[in-house]
């Protein structure tokens, strides 16, 4: 089962995180990542298999204040470190849990995106990053992408160019 976690704060950003995905370690899932942010930069790290392997493949991000993480249970796409989450598209890093069941109409209009996962979670990213470009406001772009999608979702999301601000949908 999925589980995403979130922290804005003066802690250890990459520590919080781990610490709180460790916690959701009994609901079972196949990889696990984190998205992490400082003033100029968002950093990704994903691994494949228990937090451990992601704890030990973290390297901190200096002045980090906020970050999402997520552990994933494959929907679509096997465990593998290209459909680990969290899913970096254009200026969007997203975490998800759920599904969206016409991800495969959306991907189809989207002919000239790099795609690299099997997931429908960068499906979402891509998505909510085209409105992002379009509509240069955040709240509209996830409410406009969002609106093209079936099915159910809980959302984490990040852009590179809005500091101090973490998205849920």
């Amino acid at each position: 089962m999925c589980g995403i976690v979130g922290y804005f704060g003066k802690h250890p950003v990459e520590d919080v995180l781990i610490k709180k995905l460790k916690l959701l370690e009994y609901r079972g899932y196949d990889s696990a990542g984190i998205a992490v942010k400082n003033h100029c930069y968002l950093k990704v790290t994903k691994a494949v298999g228990e937090i451990s392997n992601l704890q030990s493949v973290v390297k901190p991000l200096d002045n980090a204040y906020l970050g999402i993480g997520h552990t994933r249970w494959a929907t679509h796409g096997g465990p593998s470190h290209i459909n680990a989450h969290p899913h970096r598209f254009g200026k969007t890093v997203l975490v998800h849990n759920g599904i969206i069941e016409n991800y495969r109409e959306l991907r189809h209009s989207l002919p000239h995106a790099q795609i690299i996962s099997q997931t429908d979670t960068e499906i979402a990213a891509a998505i909510i990053n085209e409105e992002y470009e379009k509509l240069a406001d955040p709240i509209y772009a996830i409410r406009s992408a969002t609106q093209k999608m079936k099915g159910s979702y809980a959302f984490g999301i990040l852009f590179d160019d809005l500091p101090k601000k973490v998205f849920a949908a």
